[in-house]
Protein backbone atom coordinates (compact mmCIF):
# COMPACT_ATOMS: atom_id res chain seq x y z
CA UNK A 1 0.00 0.00 0.00
CA UNK A 2 2.82 2.30 0.90
CA UNK A 3 4.43 1.51 -2.45
CA UNK A 4 1.26 2.55 -4.37
CA UNK A 5 0.98 5.72 -2.31
CA UNK A 6 4.50 6.78 -3.21
CA UNK A 7 3.82 6.08 -6.92
CA UNK A 8 0.65 8.22 -6.88
CA UNK A 9 2.54 10.97 -5.06
CA UNK A 10 5.32 10.98 -7.68
CA UNK A 11 2.77 10.99 -10.52
CA UNK A 12 0.99 13.95 -8.94
CA UNK A 13 4.23 15.87 -8.66
CA UNK A 14 5.02 15.22 -12.35
CA UNK A 15 1.56 16.34 -13.46
CA UNK A 16 1.78 19.45 -11.29
CA UNK A 17 5.21 20.37 -12.71
CA UNK A 18 3.97 19.85 -16.29
CA UNK A 19 0.93 22.04 -15.66
CA UNK A 20 3.16 24.79 -14.35
CA UNK A 21 5.33 24.81 -17.51
CA UNK A 22 2.45 25.02 -19.98
CA UNK A 23 1.55 28.61 -20.85
CA UNK A 24 -2.19 28.65 -21.40
CA UNK A 25 -2.40 32.38 -22.07
CA UNK A 26 -3.82 33.41 -25.43
CA UNK A 27 -1.35 35.53 -27.32
CA UNK A 28 -0.42 37.04 -30.65
CA UNK A 29 3.07 37.23 -32.15
CA UNK A 30 3.96 39.96 -34.66
CA UNK A 31 6.97 41.75 -36.09
CA UNK A 32 7.46 45.47 -36.58
CA UNK A 33 9.86 47.30 -38.88
CA UNK A 34 11.18 50.82 -39.34
CA UNK A 35 13.59 52.26 -41.90
CA UNK A 36 15.47 55.52 -42.35
CA UNK A 37 17.93 56.99 -44.84
CA UNK A 38 20.38 59.69 -43.74
CA UNK A 39 22.99 61.70 -45.59
CA UNK A 40 26.48 61.07 -44.13
CA UNK A 41 28.15 63.94 -42.32
CA UNK A 42 31.46 62.15 -41.64
CA UNK A 43 33.72 61.27 -44.56
CA UNK A 44 36.94 59.23 -44.42
CA UNK A 45 39.34 60.16 -47.19
CA UNK A 46 42.43 58.23 -48.21
CA UNK A 47 45.48 59.81 -49.83
CA UNK A 48 48.71 58.23 -51.02
CA UNK A 49 51.89 60.30 -51.26
CA UNK A 50 54.89 59.12 -53.27
CA UNK A 51 58.35 60.46 -53.83
CA UNK A 52 59.15 61.71 -57.31
CA UNK A 53 62.15 62.95 -59.28
CA UNK A 54 62.30 66.64 -60.10
CA UNK A 55 65.11 66.55 -62.61
CA UNK A 56 68.00 65.02 -60.69
CA UNK A 57 66.55 66.00 -57.34
CA UNK A 58 64.27 63.64 -55.47
CA UNK A 59 61.27 65.07 -53.64
CA UNK A 60 61.53 63.13 -50.37
CA UNK A 61 58.51 61.56 -48.67
CA UNK A 62 59.31 63.56 -45.51
CA UNK A 63 58.77 66.85 -47.37
CA UNK A 64 55.52 65.68 -48.93
CA UNK A 65 54.29 64.49 -45.53
CA UNK A 66 55.24 67.84 -44.02
CA UNK A 67 53.17 69.62 -46.66
CA UNK A 68 50.19 67.37 -45.97
CA UNK A 69 50.43 67.64 -42.20
CA UNK A 70 50.76 71.43 -42.34
CA UNK A 71 47.68 71.62 -44.59
CA UNK A 72 45.71 69.38 -42.22
CA UNK A 73 46.58 71.59 -39.25
CA UNK A 74 45.65 74.77 -41.14
CA UNK A 75 42.31 73.22 -42.10
CA UNK A 76 41.53 72.83 -38.39
CA UNK A 77 41.32 69.03 -38.49
CA UNK A 78 42.05 67.43 -35.08
CA UNK A 79 45.26 65.45 -34.77
CA UNK A 80 43.40 62.20 -34.02
CA UNK A 81 41.57 62.49 -37.36
CA UNK A 82 44.81 62.29 -39.34
CA UNK A 83 46.45 58.85 -39.37
CA UNK A 84 48.89 56.77 -41.40
CA UNK A 85 47.34 53.75 -43.10
CA UNK A 86 50.37 52.12 -44.67
CA UNK A 87 54.03 52.67 -45.54
CA UNK A 88 55.90 51.36 -48.58
CA UNK A 89 59.53 52.35 -48.20
CA UNK A 90 63.01 50.94 -47.92
CA UNK A 91 65.02 51.28 -44.75
CA UNK A 92 66.16 54.89 -44.71
CA UNK A 93 69.82 53.95 -44.25
CA UNK A 94 71.22 50.71 -45.64
CA UNK A 95 68.42 49.80 -48.09
CA UNK A 96 68.25 53.25 -49.62
CA UNK A 97 71.97 53.25 -50.22
CA UNK A 98 71.53 49.90 -51.94
CA UNK A 99 68.80 51.23 -54.26
CA UNK A 100 68.82 55.04 -54.34
CA UNK A 101 66.27 55.12 -57.19
CA UNK A 102 63.56 53.57 -55.02
CA UNK A 103 60.57 55.88 -54.53
CA UNK A 104 58.96 55.55 -51.12
CA UNK A 105 55.24 56.06 -50.56
CA UNK A 106 52.86 56.48 -47.63
CA UNK A 107 49.11 56.19 -47.34
CA UNK A 108 47.06 58.35 -44.98
CA UNK A 109 43.48 58.53 -43.77
CA UNK A 110 41.78 61.80 -42.92
CA UNK A 111 38.38 62.21 -41.27
CA UNK A 112 36.54 65.32 -42.44
CA UNK A 113 33.07 66.76 -42.02
CA UNK A 114 33.40 69.33 -44.79
CA UNK A 115 34.71 68.44 -48.24
CA UNK A 116 35.75 72.04 -48.80
CA UNK A 117 38.48 71.44 -46.22
CA UNK A 118 39.68 68.51 -48.27
CA UNK A 119 39.94 70.73 -51.36
CA UNK A 120 41.94 73.19 -49.25
CA UNK A 121 44.31 70.40 -48.15
CA UNK A 122 44.92 69.09 -51.67
CA UNK A 123 45.68 72.58 -52.92
CA UNK A 124 48.50 72.77 -50.38
CA UNK A 125 50.24 69.54 -51.42
CA UNK A 126 52.40 69.26 -54.54
CA UNK A 127 50.16 67.33 -56.93
CA UNK A 128 53.13 65.45 -58.41
CA UNK A 129 53.62 63.77 -55.06
CA UNK A 130 50.02 62.59 -54.81
CA UNK A 131 49.53 59.08 -56.19
CA UNK A 132 45.79 58.98 -55.63
CA UNK A 133 43.01 60.23 -53.40
CA UNK A 134 39.75 58.45 -52.73
CA UNK A 135 36.97 58.02 -50.21
CA UNK A 136 37.53 55.12 -47.79
CA UNK A 137 34.13 55.30 -46.11
CA UNK A 138 31.56 57.46 -44.43
CA UNK A 139 29.32 57.61 -41.38
CA UNK A 140 26.94 59.85 -39.46
CA UNK A 141 27.63 61.52 -36.12
CA UNK A 142 24.13 60.67 -34.80
CA UNK A 143 23.99 57.10 -36.07
CA UNK A 144 23.40 55.54 -32.62
CA UNK A 145 20.59 57.99 -31.87
CA UNK A 146 18.92 57.14 -35.18
CA UNK A 147 19.24 53.41 -34.53
CA UNK A 148 17.68 53.77 -31.08
CA UNK A 149 14.75 55.79 -32.44
CA UNK A 150 14.20 53.19 -35.17
CA UNK A 151 13.95 50.39 -32.61
CA UNK A 152 11.27 52.34 -30.76
CA UNK A 153 9.36 52.96 -33.98
CA UNK A 154 9.65 49.29 -34.95
CA UNK A 155 8.22 48.22 -31.58
CA UNK A 156 5.34 50.68 -31.90
CA UNK A 157 4.74 49.35 -35.40
CA UNK A 158 4.57 45.82 -33.99
CA UNK A 159 1.96 46.83 -31.41
CA UNK A 160 -0.13 48.67 -34.00
CA UNK A 161 -0.07 45.56 -36.15
CA UNK A 162 -1.09 43.39 -33.21
CA UNK A 163 -3.99 45.73 -32.37
CA UNK A 164 -5.59 45.76 -35.82
CA UNK A 165 -5.12 42.03 -36.29
CA UNK A 166 -6.71 41.32 -32.91
CA UNK A 167 -9.59 43.71 -33.60
CA UNK A 168 -10.30 41.82 -36.83
CA UNK A 169 -11.37 38.84 -34.72
CA UNK A 170 -12.97 40.82 -31.90
CA UNK A 171 -10.03 40.59 -29.49
CA UNK A 172 -8.05 43.17 -27.55
CA UNK A 173 -4.28 43.38 -27.05
CA UNK A 174 -2.88 43.32 -23.52
CA UNK A 175 0.62 43.50 -22.09
CA UNK A 176 3.75 42.57 -24.02
CA UNK A 177 5.01 39.11 -23.06
CA UNK A 178 8.19 39.10 -25.17
CA UNK A 179 10.21 41.71 -27.08
CA UNK A 180 13.14 40.64 -29.22
CA UNK A 181 15.44 42.41 -31.67
CA UNK A 182 15.64 40.17 -34.72
CA UNK A 183 17.40 42.48 -37.13
CA UNK A 184 18.88 45.94 -36.71
CA UNK A 185 20.96 46.62 -39.76
CA UNK A 186 23.23 49.41 -40.94
CA UNK A 187 23.74 49.62 -44.69
CA UNK A 188 26.32 52.19 -45.86
CA UNK A 189 25.31 52.55 -49.49
CA UNK A 190 28.06 52.73 -52.15
CA UNK A 191 29.13 56.11 -53.48
CA UNK A 192 28.40 57.10 -57.05
CA UNK A 193 31.80 58.69 -57.66
CA UNK A 194 34.52 57.84 -55.19
CA UNK A 195 37.75 58.85 -56.91
CA UNK A 196 38.95 62.42 -56.68
CA UNK A 197 40.71 63.20 -59.93
CA UNK A 198 44.18 64.61 -59.52
CA UNK A 199 45.23 67.59 -61.64
CA UNK A 200 48.38 69.50 -62.40
CA UNK A 201 49.27 72.45 -60.18
CA UNK A 202 47.91 74.92 -62.73
CA UNK A 203 44.67 73.03 -63.12
CA UNK A 204 44.13 72.88 -59.35
CA UNK A 205 44.33 76.67 -59.15
CA UNK A 206 41.83 77.32 -61.94
CA UNK A 207 39.43 74.35 -61.87
CA UNK A 208 37.17 73.30 -58.97
CA UNK A 209 37.31 69.78 -57.60
CA UNK A 210 34.60 67.51 -59.04
CA UNK A 211 31.41 67.09 -57.06
CA UNK A 212 31.18 63.91 -55.03
CA UNK A 213 27.74 62.34 -54.95
CA UNK A 214 26.79 60.13 -52.01
CA UNK A 215 24.02 57.66 -51.64
CA UNK A 216 22.42 57.84 -48.23
CA UNK A 217 23.07 55.51 -45.31
CA UNK A 218 20.16 53.11 -44.92
CA UNK A 219 19.14 52.04 -41.41
CA UNK A 220 16.63 49.31 -40.64
CA UNK A 221 15.23 47.90 -37.38
CA UNK A 222 13.16 44.72 -36.99
CA UNK A 223 11.46 43.82 -33.69
CA UNK A 224 9.54 40.64 -32.84
CA UNK A 225 6.97 41.01 -30.07
CA UNK A 226 4.44 38.74 -28.35
CA UNK A 227 1.35 40.32 -26.79
CA UNK A 228 -1.30 38.80 -24.56
CA UNK A 229 -4.86 38.67 -25.89
CA UNK A 230 -7.54 39.77 -23.43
Amino acid sequence: MKKYFISFLLLGMVLNTTAQTIDLRRKIEVSGTAELEVTPDIIYIGISLREYMDGKKKMEIEELERQLQTAVIKAGIPKENFTINNISAYNYTWDRKKNPDFLASKQYRIKVTDLNKWNQILNSVNSRGVQYSNIDGYDHSRIEEYKRDLKIKALKNAREKAVYLAEAIGEKVGFALEINETGNEYYPQPMLRTNMLLKTDAAIETEPMPDIDFKKIKLQALIRAVFELK
